[in-house]
C-alpha cells in the first residue's frame, strides 16, 4: 500500500482531532477511524465516518425512544430474529463511509452494487498516480474449463512469468504514454513547454484497468451487507473478495452483535428450493436418492451435495 507523505499527514490530522457529542460511539470503530487497512498490493480500506450502532438497530425494530434497559442477550436476541427473517429497514438506520483506493477493473464491477453513494477521484481534473494491481503468484491461474467467470488451475513456471512481464509491460508503457500525450508529468509539470497537451479527459482513455482509482463510498448497513454476502463470498472474485474481508473487520468492530448474525445466517449459510429441501427430507428418512429423477439438474444437484458435504 502506497500512501503519500501528504496522504498520511492528512490522515494524522484528523485522527488527532476530536469534537464532543451526545450521540452513541463505537469505541472499536473510533480507533479504526482514517486507519487504512492495506488491500492487494497498493490498495486500502479505511473508515471516514458512522452513524449507529447495534443499540440503533434494535431500537428502530421497537420504535423505542432511548437505548433502553434491555439486556443484552434480548438485543442479540431480536437482532438474530431480524436477521433469520430478513427485516431490512431496522438495519438500515446504521450508516458508514469509507475511503477505498481499488484498481479500476475492481471499481466497475464493485459499482454494479447501486445502492450506495459513490465520489470517485476524477481523471478529468487530476492525473492517476503511477500505480498498478499485479497479482501475486498464487492468484495467477487460467479460465476455469467450468465456469466462464471463474478461474482455473495456477499458472506456473515460464507462462506465469511470462504474464506478468505483459502486465508490467503494458501497464508502464501505457501510462507513459498517457503522460506523454498529457505532456506533463507525474507532478503535473510540462514536459516540453512549446506545446499543449491532450486534454485530461481524453488522455485517460489510454490507461489500463489495473490502474489504480480512488473513491468514497457510503452505505447503509443492509445493503453493506448484501454487498458482503455477494463479494465476501468464497466463489467472489479474490480481488474483489479482499476488500469485502477487510471492510468485514470493520463491521464486526461497528455493530458485533449484527455482524456475528450476518455470518450465521447469510455468510456461512445455504438457501434450499422447495425441490431441495424435499430430496433432503427423503435422504433424512432413509431414502436413496440420485440425481436422476430427482427433478434437479446436474448443476443444481452438484451444489446440493456441495451444501451437504457429499460433493466429490
Amino acid at each position: 500500500m502506497a500512501l503519500t507523505a501528504e496522504q498520511q499527514q492528512e490522515i494524522e490530522v484528523a485522527r488527532g482531532a476530536t469534537a464532543a457529542t451526545r450521540r452513541p460511539t463505537v469505541p472499536a470503530l473510533e480507533a479504526m477511524l482514517f486507519q487504512a487497512t492495506p488491500v492487494l498490493d497498493h490498495g486500502f480500506v479505511r473508515v471516514v465516518d458512522y452513524m449507529g450502532d447495534d443499540a440503533a438497530i434494535v431500537q428502530a425494530a421497537r420504535v423505542s425512544y432511548g437505548r433502553g434497559t434491555r439486556a443484552a442477550n434480548e438485543d442479540r436476541g431480536l437482532i438474530r430474529y431480524l436477521m433469520r427473517h430478513r427485516h431490512s429497514t431496522p438495519f438500515e438506520m446504521c450508516e458508514i463511509k469509507y475511503h477505498v483506493k481499488l484498481p479500476i477493473f475492481v471499481a466497475r464491477q464493485w459499482i454494479r452494487h447501486r445502492t450506495a453513494n459513490v465520489n470517485e477521484y476524477s481523471a478529468r481534473y487530476s492525473i492517476l498516480d503511477r500505480e498498478f494491481y499485479i497479482p501475486a503468484p498464487e492468484h495467477l491461474a487460467a479460465q476455469s474449463a467450468v465456469n466462464r467467470q471463474g478461474r482455473g488451475a495456477v499458472l506456473d513456471g515460464p507462462e506465469a512469468a511470462r504474464v506478468l512481464d505483459l502486465l508490467r509491460e503494458d501497464a508502464t508503457r501505457n501510462y507513459d504514454h498517457y503522460l506523454e500525450m498529457l505532456n506533463e508529468d507525474d507532478q503535473g509539470s510540462p514536459l516540453d513547454p512549446s506545446r499543449h497537451g491532450l486534454a485530461r479527459e481524453l488522455a485517460r482513455m489510454n490507461l489500463t484497468l489495473n490502474a489504480y482509482t480512488q473513491w468514497y463510498w457510503k452505505t447503509d448497513l443492509h445493503n453493506l451487507f448484501h454487498f458482503l454476502s455477494l463479494r465476501a463470498d468464497a466463489h467472489a472474485q479474490y480481488e474483489i473478495r479482499a476488500y469485502a474481508e477487510a471492510m468485514m473487520t470493520s463491521v464486526e468492530a461497528w455493530v458485533p452483535m449484527a455482524a456475528a448474525a450476518f455470518r450465521d445466517y447469510r455468510l456461512g449459510a445455504v438457501t434450499f428450493s422447495a425441490q431441495m429441501l424435499a430430496i433432503v427430507q427423503r435422504m433424512v428418512a432413509g431414502e436413496q436418492v440420485a440425481q436422476e429423477g430427482s427433478g434437479l439438474s446436474k448443476r443444481e444437484w452438484r451444489e446440493l451435495m456441495d451444501a451437504l458435504g457429499r460433493g466429490e
